[in-house]
């Protein structure tokens, strides 16, 4: 049975070999047995039904949750030559029809459903009376209540127990700690099946967790080092995901919103862009991610503190699917502690649920603040242990300071209790800052032992303490809504003295991000432009076919192509991820760009704008301001200034080259940029260059350009 399971691997999907439980899990389900199957994401769940549905005798029924996901996995499996359908309400009545027709001829091996559709008395009936092989239970955390992705309809899925008694059971997921893989097993009535918990260690994620300092700055020195790479920016609200993404649009990003606000049109549309178009930022609230299966994401970031260790590791592993280096990266403050608590204490649950919440949140804290291995740290939480430090995370290859904070955090604790325990971190701030301000004057905090006594450290500082005592749950944020702080019982033997406490030593406000250089490159320079030639094939035939590109091969198997160099259509069958039917289909194309060797095939608009570039270099070098340029080359101003500003940005001429400003005008300029992010700041327009007029449109656009240089490191 086994031998045969490895022809269809190699045959349809074409890899050589099984991963990890890959094997063992199909097995089980091809003696007729139920499984639960615990796999991180990219580790290849999806093959452990899939072959099953190949080779046994009958329907394969996959219950997915989102309709996105359903087509995705659906024009995979066709894109395969395999008979996949999925059913589900966008269809009208004739295409459902047609589905039914094939399915009672045997004509399908796959279908997706929803739950929702699964249960339906008629939909059930129907499948009672085809030779089902086996059901595939795909998200099987959704039937979590405490999950962040609870879908009321997966706590009905039990009764398919007792609906088809002879049919094997297997519920998928990437995300479940021990609390949500029991209510699985009880929910779905899987007491008998084989647990497979393949870990939840991502090797290829890079994580890094910095505190929240101008974020949209840190931001966008991270996105530099992702230059036309697709990624997903996490916000906590709606709106902060609007402002982000036009900002992001403003600063010559290619970002998108997504938030459940949007119409479904707008929504569907934006997610569609996402799946179909390289390099796109999709900036995006959890309503956004499940479900998405593009395999090629290159990193994820978090604006704010997600409210769950749990939701965390699931955001972040949409990045890197196809197991090439991809980035986690996160900024978070003092500020997404107190809205998560203001949020929970808003919240409908009961006591229990909110102090279950609380303890999520207690370990995300933890993990923030956390001066060891991360991922060592994250595995632990699932209960899968990690021997040694990982050696890839921020804090394995930059070994965290830590200070003395013990006298710091006793005037902190102090002045909580000596202000009524009924402040928050603002005002208690301001007491240890000496600061003279109605409030403090109102509630006679200026006679406080501890007014002033804290100015050795700045605002900065003091927040990050605050931080940090916090995270060690010695300081607990009242859930009054006001954000105000008390003593924790734990918080006595270091008031008195007793104990010390170590305090993590935030990096310092203007560090850059440390760049880990070719680790990260998915493709070495020298390959960069053959990459860039497999690319634009890629999405010529996926445009031509109605799929993603990473539906006709993914990064992975591009990356394979470039290091085999197969010669012959026999070697390109070798290269991991072509089959034999994606060889037939595609593999003369990709041979032919590989064997024209160079990529070199760019097409007339990259040598022409490469030749306009060259032009515009030699004629600033031979002394032309923009306007002569633009009447030599017969060009618009704006077109001038924007092919200037594309030459500062990448290195190819200097901004004094450019702009004739003086230096003290431009920095002004470009802290104004950096502080609001702006393009059109009033203040900026005003600035005087040249004989005191105001600065040009354009030479600001090189200004900020130089910034965006100067940041990208």
């Amino acid at each position: 049975m086994r031998a045969q399971a490895l022809d269809k691997l190699q045959a349809v999907f074409g890899y050589d070999a099984f991963r990890g439980q890959q094997a063992d899990i199909i097995d089980q389900v091809m003696q007729g047995g139920d499984a639960l199957v615990l796999m991180p994401t990219g580790g290849g769940k999806s093959l452990c039904y899939q072959i099953p549905g190949l080779l046994r005798d009958g329907l394969c029924v996959v219950v997915s949750p989102l309709i996105a996901l359903m087509d995705d996995q659906v024009a995979t499996l066709n894109e395969l030559g395999l008979r996949a359908a999925a059913l589900n309400s966008t269809l009208d009545e004739q295409a459902q029809r047609e589905i039914a027709r094939a399915l009672r001829q045997g004509e399908l091996d796959f279908l997706y459903l929803a739950p929702e559709r699964l249960l339906k008395p008629r939909t059930l009936n129907f499948l009672q009376s085809l030779n089902i092989a086996l059901f595939a239970i795909d998200e099987a955390h959704c039937v979590s209540q405490w999950g962040h992705d609870f879908r009321p309809e997966y706590l009905q899925l039990g009764q398919l127990d007792s609906l088809f008694p002879q049919v094997p059971r297997m519920a998928l997921t990437a995300t479940a700690d021990e609390r949500t893989r029991e209510e699985i097993i009880q929910r779905l009535h899987l007491q008998q099946a084989a647990c497979f918990v393949s870990g939840f260690d991502r090797p290829n994620i890079f994580y890094r967790i910095v505190p929240k300092d101008k974020p949209r700055q840190q931001l966008q020195q991270f996105l530099g080092q992702h230059k036309g790479n697709a990624g997903i920016v996490y916000c906590l609200s709606r709106k902060k995901v609007e402002d982000t993404a036009q900002w992001l649009s403003q600063q010559g990003w290619p970002a998108l919103p997504y938030h459940a606000g949007l119409s479904s049109e707008l929504r569907a549309l934006h997610q569609k862009r996402f799946l179909n178009e390289e390099g796109l930022i999709m900036v995006a609230t959890i309503a956004f991610g499940m479900g998405i299966d593009k395999s090629n994401v290159r990193f994820v970031a978090h604006l704010d503190l997600p409210k769950s260790v749990e939701a965390y590791y699931q955001e972040t592993g949409r990045a890197g699917r196809d197991g090439l280096p991809a980035d986690a990266w996160m900024a978070y403050g003092l500020q997404d502690v107190l809205m998560l608590n203001q949020i929970m204490a808003n919240s409908d649950g009961d006591e229990r649920h909110k102090r279950i919440e609380r303890h999520k949140l207690d370990a995300m804290l933890a993990l923030c603040e956390l001066t060891s291995c991360r991922r060592q740290s994250l595995l632990s939480y699932f209960g899968d242990d990690m021997p040694e430090p990982c050696g890839y995370c921020d804090n394995c290859r930059e070994p965290v300071a830590t200070w003395d904070g013990s006298e710091a955090a006793r005037m902190a604790l102090s002045t909580i209790y000596r202000s009524g325990q009924r402040y928050g971190v603002g005002h208690l701030v301001d007491i240890l800052l000496g600061r003279d301000n109605e409030k403090i004057r109102t509630a006679g905090h200026q006679h406080l032992s501890t007014y002033g006594i804290g100015k050795q450290f700045n605002e900065i500082e003091w927040r990050s303490v605050f931080r940090q005592l916090i995270a060690r749950r010695l300081v607990e944020v009242d859930l009054d809504g006001y954000g105000s702080l008390r003593l924790d019982e734990s918080c006595r033997p270091l008031l008195r003295g007793e104990e010390t406490l170590a305090l993590r030593k935030d990096a310092a406000r203007s560090a850059p991000l440390p760049s880990r250089g070719s680790e990260r490159a998915v493709v070495a320079d020298a390959d960069k432009p053959l990459w860039e030639a497999l690319r634009a094939l890629r999405k010529r035939l996926a445009e031509e076919h109605g799929v993603p590109p990473y539906v006709i091969f993914p990064d992975s198997t591009l990356v394979d192509m470039l290091r085999q160099r197969p010669g012959s259509l026999q070697d390109m069958g070798h290269v991991s991820g072509i089959g034999a039917h994606k060889l037939e289909r595609y593999g003369a194309d990709f041979l032919q760009v590989l064997l024209d060797g160079s990529g070199a095939a760019a097409n007339a608009e990259d040598e022409s704008r490469l030749a306009r570039g060259q032009e515009v270099q030699a004629l600033v070098l031979a002394g032309m301001g923009a306007e002569q340029i633009s009447r030599q080359l017969g060009l618009s101003s704006k077109d001038t200034w924007h092919e200037l500003a594309r030459l500062v940005r990448q290195g190819d001429l200097a901004l004094e080259q450019v702009v004739e400003a003086p230096q003290a005008v431009i920095e002004e300029a470009q802290d104004l940029f950096l502080a609001a992010g702006e393009e059109h700041l009033p203040g900026v327009r005003n600035l005087p260059g040249r004989d005191g007029l105001a600065l040009q449109e354009g030479e600001l656009l090189c200004i900020r350009a130089a910034l965006e240089l100067e940041i990208a490191g």
